[in-house]
Formats: C-alpha cells, structure tokens, sequence
C-alpha cells in the first residue's frame, strides 16, 4: 500500500510542473489558434535564466522565476510582432503557425545550442536533493516546491480571466474572435498580451524544470509531444482541461515507470494522445466541432 501511495505521491507533484508546462501553451491556442510547437524550447530558454545566476553566483531559481516570467514575457511580445500578427486574420492562420513555429523552435535550438552546448545541465539548491519523510513515504522537496509554485501561478492566472476586465476580454476572444471585436474588444492588444503572459508561463516554468529535470537545448522535441498530450486531451484552449490532464497522465506515467519500467513512462503520454485523436478529439474540455 505504502509503495502505491508513494508513486501517488511523486506522480501528482510532477503533474503540478506539467500542468504549468502547458498552461502557455493552451492559452496561446485558446485565444489566437496559434498552435506553438516553439513553446517547449521557450521554456528551455527560461530554465538557462535560471540555471546561470545559479551557477555563476549562487542565486536561487525561485528567485529568478518572476525575472524570467517578465523576460520572457517581452521575448513574446517581440515574436508576436515580428512572426505572428501580420497574418493573424488568414484563414489557415493556425496551421500557418505549426510551420512558423516550428522554425523559431529549430532557431532557439540552434541558439541556444550555439551559446551553451548541448551539455546537461540542473540546477542544484539543496532543496532539489532533500526530502520530506512521514514513515516509510518521502516527498522530494523540489518537486513538491514546484508543484505547489506551479499550481499557484496557474490559480492567479484563473482568477485573472475570471475576475479581471481584461481577463473577460480574453475569454471573450477565445469564445468568439469577431464577436468580441464586434463588441468594442480591442482583439490585436489581447492577442499581444496573451501570447505573453503564454510565453511568460513558459518562462516560470522553465524555472521550475532547472531543478527538476535535467536539460538541454534539444530536449524540448521530447517534451512536445507530452505537452500536446496534455493539450489535446484536456481540450484545445482549455487551461483547466490542460491541468487536470497534467494530473491524470503524470500518475498513470509514474504508476506505469514504477510497474511496468521506466522506459514506458513516457511512452504513456504518447499512447493517450494517440488515443484521444482517435476517440474524442475535442478532448475532455472541448468542444464537439460542428459540421459544415
């Protein structure tokens, strides 16, 4: 029993980052159809903000994590003006986007590769190799930080949409672009100002990843994959969809690497997205596509 709680246990803190990871991610479709295969390298870039202060002057991540939220929340609104506004009313705009961001993820990569190698680096506080013991179940400390960071910075996020005028004007957009606009919303500044708070998510994430996991440039192709999953099997656009996803798929994922072997773990996330397509493609959140 001890052994089912503790991979319990270890799976819903991962879920907590994963949830995060994807947050970006989804509220970037959600609102402009921007199908951002560069938001995983985005968050890469995020956890080098963190991992150099730290290597080179002994800065906690956590301390950096609004400093890389607002960096790159700037870098967002650049690649917004430069890469994505100009043809942002064209109708095949989303699966424009699969392609433009698939270069500027190869760009960052190569970037970053250029600047740092493709070595794998972590952040190391001391907080990232202890832990919480209560009897035979211990809780990783770092995980179970980042955990809890991720999951309040997507709460204040939820309260923001729900309670804030500017949030209504989000979801307003993501319910109905030309409807919004019709209404007196200014749909050019929201698209702006939610590509950047998704790419400043990617930011804090990557901060929470530094100490989490191992990285390097190239990793952010495994890490698509996973976040699609999450994306589509919450339901495209649907941040609490992508969340409780987060959840289900990272227990199964830890029930899976503990029972069957590690080397499957990731393999789950691949099966459920596979799965979905084929059997809900909307998703748990979304909605069933009318037909023409």
């Amino acid at each position: 029993m001890s052994n089912i709680i503790q991979v319990l246990i270890l799976g819903l803190a991962l879920g907590g980052v994963f949830s995060l990871m994807g947050a970006g991610l989804s509220l970037v479709f959600g609102v402009m159809r921007i199908v951002n295969l560069a938001h995983p390298s985005l968050i890469i870039a995020g956890a080098y903000i963190a991992y150099w202060p730290f290597k080179l002057w002994g800065v906690d991540p956590l301390v950096m994590l609004p400093v890389a939220t607002v960096i790159m929340a700037a870098i967002g609104v650049l690649l917004y003006k430069l890469v994505f506004e100009r043809e942002a009313k064209s109708a095949k705009y989303s699966e424009m986007t699969v392609l433009l961001t698939f270069a500027v993820a190869m760009i960052v990569e190569g970037a970053l590769g250029g600047m740092f190698t493709n070595t794998q680096r972590v952040t190391s506080p001391s907080y990232a190799t202890e832990a919480i013991f209560i009897g035979d179940i211990f809780i990783p400390t770092g995980q179970l930080y980042a955990g809890i960071i991720s999951i309040a910075i997507i709460s204040a996020l939820a309260l923001f949409l729900k309670y804030s005028r500017f949030g209504n004007a989000i979801r307003a957009t993501t319910q109905n672009r030309d409807a919004a606009q019709l209404l007196g919303v200014n749909v050019n500044l929201v698209g702006v100002v939610s590509f950047a708070i998704g790419i400043g998510l990617a930011g804090a994430a990557g901060v929470l990843v530094s100490f989490v996991f191992a990285f390097f440039p190239a990793k952010h192709w495994e890490w698509i994959a996973i976040l699609m999953s999450l994306v589509v099997l919450g339901g495209m656009g649907s941040i609490l969809g992508t969340v409780l996803a987060a959840f289900m798929l990272s227990v199964v994922a830890a029930f899976v690497g503990a029972y069957i072997g590690a080397t499957w773990s990731t393999m789950t996330f691949f099966l459920a997205l596979f799965i979905i397509l084929l059997v809900r493609p909307q998703g748990l959140f979304g909605e069933k596509p009318e037909l023409a």
